[in-house]
């Protein structure tokens, strides 16, 4: 038996019928449509069916022979290559799998360097040479594909003539089966991306090399320890937060710039916003939670682990976090719940927006990034464990990573750039564009302790008595946890806050991995000189103290546990020397710095010609959105805004003229007609600005980046400042567009 909720009409008065030209009145939605919230009273447990859509686990063990499952488990759970002569076995056996779910197609699924992911699907079916017609899939077609590089992003590194690219196959990720709303199912293969030459065209390439270059120097650390028998690999581990927002899919569809960029562009804040504090984990309407319900078990069956969902603090604002997994497939995943809560919300009646900042006024969407290292046997070197002063190997890679903060931070500034990300960062609802870390107590006691020569004891988080007898006694952490840091280690793992809600992980990831790798060597490399190759347990204590000493010494500046939207901290991090990289666009040039390519140079993440591309690309994007962005509002407002304006004075005008007529005069009206008209000069002004801002944009990217942030970002304000004071004098009727009350209060 099937639940089938509807969405009811609108309320008259805010119902834009049949007599407003380009807007639909809302229908309930029915089967018939395609449009219901069709859940099973008795769903099964999401175990029975976890992962039933990826060629892994059970799967894999019951269609491969036995040796060739153990080699390619070993691939998949030890980093070992594939043997290429089992290939062919292995593509068999995910053909049929694939065939039997009604797959027709496969495709090689790849992260080109647009922030997306990308596709090309070839049929199973061939023919040979005497017409007859089957379902083959090799292990070359599997390992080995060859997309267009030439109309990817590349930076320099391709040439619009050098067509040639490879896709190679990530064995380390699961194949899956992925299913459009209409049925159509596809495999497809993750995969690496690179030229005819072998440089890196996408972001899954950096990502594994990372991975490799921080488990090197993590495995280094353990030895060092004395703490890596049996310990065969380290990987990093991840899972990312996403928050996002959920928006009547015929509001949406009658707002242009929702449409093209995601965001909207002009628009009144409404009388109530997030002011009360009643929308974060207050209940979920019903229609949300049917579609949270689906994206979930669509999502189980991609073998994606999430755990969590609520209301977010803006009204129409929701959250979706995972477990952890290993980083390569955390990001694969990621990739795919976002993709996935695009997809269904229209069944629901809904569009959802990813974007950083879809409505100004209120909180935007972000994108937290839980990172973490661990072993093979599931050994979290960040777990500080009870007596955390004692251990050593812990304060080791935590030192690494304040270390790796501070002398990176403007990279780190730089990984999570974006023009839309700009409209969050510093704005009172997300942290600062001022890399710093929080600790808590515990451990800025722990710190303290080191610097004044040997960590002595461990701050206990105790119990809390709620002074009721009915109520348990509560285990209260060690430290509290700071909302306003961009980097704060939340118990085992560090929370880097400040992605943005529409960012590829990968990127972060990438740099975070380098730069902790590149700490690690540094410190080891100390340490090493100065406890030999058979250093008794003394010596390596002391050793180990003075190192942590000298680096807590050096770059403590990079820790606070304030709060980070205030003003002080602003000042006291200027006194520190702390970087403040406002906007994308001071940001991105750092990506570029030769110190940098360097850096991952050394480390076999990248070459100088990949990072001096992956630059070049960010920083055309960020110019590529920001003019996208405003000739959407100049055609908004030329032949949206502006007509309805015109109407709108018109009628004031003619209103003005018969009440003057019977003899009546109405100052308050006069007035009101001179408030509009000098809006709408100030509109006509203002998007003027905005058209000579994109039109006399320098070439070179770097100088058109500092030109649209200095002219076409503040004449955008401009314009928005103008539009929505006229948004607030018209009535309801005249407005061209759905308003942030109807999109955000009313409960549909």
């Amino acid at each position: 038996m099937l639940v089938t909720h509807t969405k009811p009409v609108l309320p008259h008065r805010w119902s834009r019928g049949a007599s407003m030209p380009g807007h639909r009145s809302f229908e309930s939605f029915t089967l018939e449509e395609g449009n219901s919230m069709d859940l099973p009273e008795n769903q099964p447990p999401a175990s029975e069916y976890f992962g039933h859509l990826t060629f892994t686990g059970d799967v894999m063990m019951r269609r491969l022979p036995p040796t060739t499952a153990m080699s390619l488990a070993a691939t998949i759970d030890q980093g070992e290559p594939l043997d290429p002569a089992l290939a062919n076995t292995v593509a068999a056996a995910m053909k049929d799998w694939a065939v039997e779910h009604g797959a027709t197609h496969f495709c090689h699924w790849f992260h080109p360097l647009t922030g997306t992911t990308a596709e090309k699907h070839d049929a199973f079916l061939s023919v040979n040479g005497d017409g007859v017609a089957l379902e083959k899939f090799s292990g070359n077609a599997l390992i080995v594909g060859e997309p267009d590089a030439s109309s990817f992003p590349s930076g320099g590194i391709r040439d619009t003539y050098e067509a040639r690219g490879y896709t190679a196959w990530d064995a380390n990720s699961p194949a899956f089966l992925l299913s459009t709303p209409d049925g159509v199912t596809t495999l497809c293969i993750p995969t690496a991306f690179v030229s005819y030459t072998g440089e890196a065209l996408d972001t899954k390439t950096p990502l594994l090399r990372s991975i490799e270059a921080v488990a090197k120097q993590a495995i280094r650390v353990m030895k060092n320890f004395g703490t890596a028998d049996g310990v065969a690999r380290v990987v990093g581990t991840l899972g990312c937060e996403q928050e996002y927002f959920l928006v009547e899919q015929e509001l949406a569809a009658d707002r242009l710039d929702l449409q093209i960029c995601g965001r909207t562009l002009v628009g009144a804040m409404p009388p109530k916003g997030h002011q009360l504090d009643d929308h974060y984990f207050g209940s979920i309407p019903a229609r949300v939670i049917a579609y949270m319900t689906e994206v979930e078990s669509r999502l189980f069956e991609l073998g994606v682990p999430v755990k969590t969902r609520h209301n977010e603090v803006a009204p129409g604002q929701y959250e979706l976090a995972p477990t952890f997994e290993t980083a390569n497939v955390a990001v694969d995943h990621q990739m795919l719940t976002m993709h996935i809560l695009r997809e269904v919300a229209p069944k629901y009646g809904f569009q959802c927006l990813l974007h950083e900042k879809p409505f100004a006024g209120i909180n935007g969407s972000g994108k937290h990034n839980n990172w973490s290292l661990s072993t093979d046997g599931g050994i979290n070197l960040f777990d500080p464990q009870d007596e955390t002063h004692t251990n050593m190997q812990f304060l080791f890679f935590l030192c690494a990573v304040i270390r790796a903060v501070d002398l990176n931070a403007e990279l780190l500034r730089a990984s999570i750039a974006s023009a839309a990300n700009d409209h969050r960062l510093g704005a009172n609802e997300a942290p600062p564009a001022i890399m710093s870390i929080f600790l808590g107590e515990m451990l800025t006691d722990i710190l303290e302790q080191i610097e004044d020569g040997k960590p002595r004891s461990t701050v206990k988080g105790g119990n809390l008595d709620l002074g009721a007898r009915t109520l348990p006694l509560v285990p209260r952490h060690a430290g509290d946890r700071n909302r306003t840091s961009p980097f704060a280690f939340t118990g085992n793992k560090f929370e880097f806050r400040a992605v943005g809600s529409t960012s590829h992980p990968a990127w972060p990831n990438t740099v975070l991995n380098t730069i902790v790798a590149e700490s690690l060597d540094t410190m080891s490399t100390e340490l090493e000189k100065k406890i030999g190759k058979k250093p008794t347990p003394a010596k390596l204590e002391s050793a180990v103290r003075n190192l942590l000493k000298a680096v807590v010494k050096k770059h403590r500046r990079v820790c606070f546990d304030g709060d980070g939207y205030s003003k002080e901290w602003y000042e006291e991090a200027a006194k520190r020397g702390l970087s403040n990289l406002e906007s994308a666009a001071e940001a991105l040039p750092v990506i570029g710095g030769r110190d940098v390519a360097r850096m991952f140079a050394k480390y076999g993440v990248m070459s100088a010609r990949e990072v001096k591309a992956r630059s070049e690309v960010l920083m055309e994007q960020y110019c590529t959105n920001l003019e996208i962005e405003g000739r959407t509002l100049s055609t908004m407002v030329r032949t949206e805004i502006l007509p309805a304006a015109m109407r709108a004075q018109a009628e004031l005008a003619d209103a003005i003229g018969a009440t003057q007529v019977a003899g009546v005069e109405c100052p308050d009206s006069e007035e009101a007609l001179r408030t509009h008209v000098s809006h709408v000069s100030l509109l006509r002004q203002a998007i003027k600005e905005v058209e000579v801002a994109i039109s006399n944009g320098p070439a070179n990217a770097e100088k058109r980046i500092k030109h649209l942030r200095e002219t076409l970002v503040p004449a955008m304000e401009k314009t928005r400042t103008a539009s929505d004071l006229l948004e607030r004098d018209m009535a309801a009727d005249c407005w061209p567009m759905p308003t942030y009350v109807e999109m955000l209060l009313i409960k549909h």
